[in-house]
C-alpha cells in the first residue's frame, strides 16, 4: 500500500465535474465546424497532404448510442510537468472503458523515447487509484525527446503497430503538439490507422489561440506562486527593510507574471512584451526601478516586491543582440562596439554565465541567467551612484519560483479541465480524428456548458525560421498589450507603486466556498 498524506487521500475521493455532453459518451455525436483555411494553407497542404484540410469538430448530445469495438490506446507525457496530467490519463482511461469495457490503455515510459524504444506498460484501474487528482507525471514519467527523424518515425510506427493501437495521445506543449502533427502525417502516409491526438499542456500559458483557450497546469502554478508572493509581500510589510526581486517561470511569455500580479498586487511588475514594445534598454529598466525605490524611500517605505518574468532578458533589445552575437562567436573581441559596452555593463557573474553556460548546440542558456540577481545588483549600483538623493540603506533578497509550481496537486479547475480533456481525446480516437488536438471551449462558463472540441493541429500552424529553414510551428501566444487583462493591470499598477495594496491569496483551497475552490484564472475571467 502506497503511503499518502491525509490531503492526498481526500483528493482521491474528488470526482471531477463534466460538461453535459461528456456525461454520456456513447451518445456524444460529432459535428463539423465551418472554418476558413489559414493564409499559409498551400504551403501546409504540401507538407501535410494526408491530414490537411480537415475541419474542427465538436460534440453534442444525441439520442443514439454509437456501438464500438474495444479500443487499444497509448498515452505519453512530453516535456515539462504540469499539474493535472494524471487526470488527463484518468479521464482517457475511464472514457475508453465507458465506450467499451474491454478497451486497453498503455502508458509509454519516460516520454516520447518510450515510444521509440518500445518501453510501455498497460495502465489498469489499480494503477490509477493513487494518481487521481494528484500532481506530477510520475505514473509513467516524461521526457523531451522529439520524434522527428525518419528513423524515429519508423520505430514509433513499428511499436504502435505491434500494440495494434487505435490511438496515441501525446500530452505536451506547442512543440509536442507539432510533433504529434508530424507523426500523424507519417502514420497516414504509411496507411496506419493509429489516430495521433494532442492535449495542450504548459504552465507558461503560451499555448493559446482561437481554438485553445488555456493550457492545463497554468491555473495551479499561478495559485501556488501567488500564495508564495503574498507571503513574501506580508513579510516585506512586516519587516519593512527588504526589496524582494521575484523571477517567475515563463520563458517566452509573461502570462504567469501578469496572472500573479493581478492576484497579489506587488509594487512593480515587469512585462516582457511591454519592454519589447517600448524598446526599453537594460539601463532604463534599472533606472525605473531605482526611481521607484527612491520615491518609496521618501514615503518612509524602504521595502517592496518586484515581479520579473523568466524570459525578460531575451526581450531587452541590446541583450537580445548581445546573445545573438555570442551564439555566433564566443570571443569578446568579436563583439560589436555596442554589444561590448552592454557586456561590460553587466555584473561579473552574469558575464561568466553568458560565456560558460552553453547548451549542446553551443548557444547561451538564457533560462539559466538569474535575471532577478542581475537587476538587484545593477539597482544597488545605481542607488549607490544616487547618494545625493537616496540616503536609505538598500537591502534586497532574490527568489526564483519555478519547479515549485509544476507538480502541485491540481486546482479544482485543472482537475476538472484535464479530466474533460482526457474524455475528449477518447472521443476523437473513436472518430479516428488523426492529427487533432483535444480542446475545451467556453471555459469561462459553468462546467456543464463547457464545449469539448477537436482542432486539426495543422490548422494552428504558422511558419518560423529554425536552423535556417522554414518549419511549421504552433505560434506561442504572448501577452496582448491591447487585451483586457493587461489594460486592467495598467489602470491599477500606478497605485500599487507607492501605496501598499498587497493581496494575500493564501494556500490553494480544495474544499469549501465554490467561489474560492472553483475560481478560474483571472486572465480568463477578465
Amino acid at each position: 500500500m502506497k503511503e499518502m498524506s491525509r490531503l492526498q487521500q481526500k483528493r482521491l475521493e474528488y470526482r471531477p465535474l463534466l460538461p453535459s455532453v461528456l456525461r454520456s459518451l456513447a451518445t456524444a455525436s460529432l459535428i463539423k465546424i465551418p472554418f476558413t483555411p489559414p493564409s499559409a494553407a498551400e504551403s501546409l497542404k504540401s507538407l501535410f497532404p494526408h491530414t490537411w484540410g480537415k475541419p474542427p469538430v465538436a460534440f453534442e448530445a444525441s439520442k443514439h448510442a454509437k456501438i464500438v469495438e474495444p479500443f487499444r490506446v497509448g498515452v505519453v507525457f512530453s516535456g515539462g510537468q504540469a499539474a493535472g496530467g494524471h487526470n488527463v490519463i484518468a479521464g482517457l482511461f475511464d472514457a475508453l472503458k465507458e465506450l467499451h469495457p474491454e478497451s486497453k490503455l498503455w502508458g509509454f515510459i519516460g516520454g516520447p523515447s518510450g515510444i521509440i524504444d518500445g518501453k510501455h506498460k498497460e495502465i489498469k484501474k489499480q494503477d490509477l487509484e493513487h494518481y487521481r487528482n494528484q500532481g506530477g507525471f510520475d505514473l509513467i514519467g516524461s521526457g523531451r525527446t522529439k520524434i522527428e527523424t525518419p528513423e524515429q518515425m519508423k520505430k514509433a510506427l513499428a511499436v504502435c503497430e505491434s500494440l495494434k493501437l487505435h490511438g496515441l495521445v501525446i500530452i505536451g506543449g506547442d512543440d509536442s503538439n507539432t510533433n504529434a502533427a508530424l507523426l500523424a502525417e507519417y502514420f497516414a502516409s504509411e496507411k496506419n490507422k493509429t489516430a495521433v491526438i494532442g492535449v495542450p499542456k504548459t504552465i507558461d500559458g503560451d499555448l493559446r489561440n482561437d481554438h485553445i483557450e488555456m493550457s492545463f497546469g497554468f491555473d495551479t502554478a499561478c495559485k501556488i506562486y501567488s500564495e508564495l508572493i503574498g507571503n513574501i509581500a506580508r513579510d516585506a510589510l512586516s519587516a519593512k527593510k527588504y526589496y524582494h526581486f521575484i523571477r517567475l517561470m515563463g520563458r517566452s511569455a509573461s502570462h504567469i507574471t501578469l496572472e500573479c500580479a493581478l492576484a497579489t498586487r506587488p509594487n512593480l511588475v515587469l512585462i516582457s512584451e511591454e519592454i519589447a514594445k517600448e524598446k526599453k534598454s537594460l539601463k532604463k529598466i534599472v533606472s525605473d526601478i531605482a526611481d521607484l525605490i527612491v520615491q518609496r524611500s521618501i514615503e518612509k517605505k524602504d521595502y517592496g516586491v518586484i515581479l520579473i518574468p523568466e524570459g525578460l532578458i531575451e526581450f531587452i533589445p541590446e541583450i537580445k543582440t548581445l546573445i545573438k552575437e555570442l551564439n555566433v562567436n564566443l570571443k569578446i573581441d568579436a563583439l560589436t562596439k555596442e554589444s561590448r559596452e552592454v557586456f561590460e555593463f553587466l555584473p561579473k557573474e552574469i558575464q561568466e554565465q553568458l560565456l560558460i553556460d552553453r547548451d549542446p548546440h553551443g548557444n547561451v542558456q538564457v533560462s539559466l541567467i538569474e535575471t532577478e540577481k542581475l537587476l538587484s545588483i545593477l539597482v544597488a549600483k545605481e542607488l549607490k551612484a544616487r547618494k545625493e538623493s537616496y540616503k536609505a540603506k538598500f537591502s534586497s533578497i532574490t527568489h526564483f519560483f519555478g519547479y515549485e509550481g509544476r507538480c502541485g496537486m491540481p486546482s479544482n479547475f485543472d482537475a476538472n479541465y484535464c479530466y474533460a480533456l482526457g474524455c475528449t481525446a477518447a472521443l476523437l480516437i473513436r472518430e479516428e480524428a488523426n492529427g487533432y488536438t483535444a480542446c475545451i471551449k467556453n471555459l469561462r462558463e459553468r462546467i456543464e456548458n463547457w464545449q469539448p472540441q477537436g482542432t486539426p493541429i495543422s490548422l494552428m500552424f504558422t511558419f518560423e525560421k529554425r536552423q535556417g529553414k522554414d518549419k511549421p510551428v504552433i505560434k506561442k501566444y504572448l501577452v496582448d498589450l491591447e487585451d483586457r487583462p493587461f489594460q486592467l493591470f495598467m489602470k491599477m499598477r500606478k497605485n500599487w507603486q507607492l501605496e501598499d495594496h498587497y493581496l494575500y491569496p493564501g494556500p490553494m483551497q480544495f474544499f469549501g466556498d465554490p467561489s474560492i475552490t472553483d475560481a478560474i484564472p483571472s486572465i480568463l475571467v477578465i
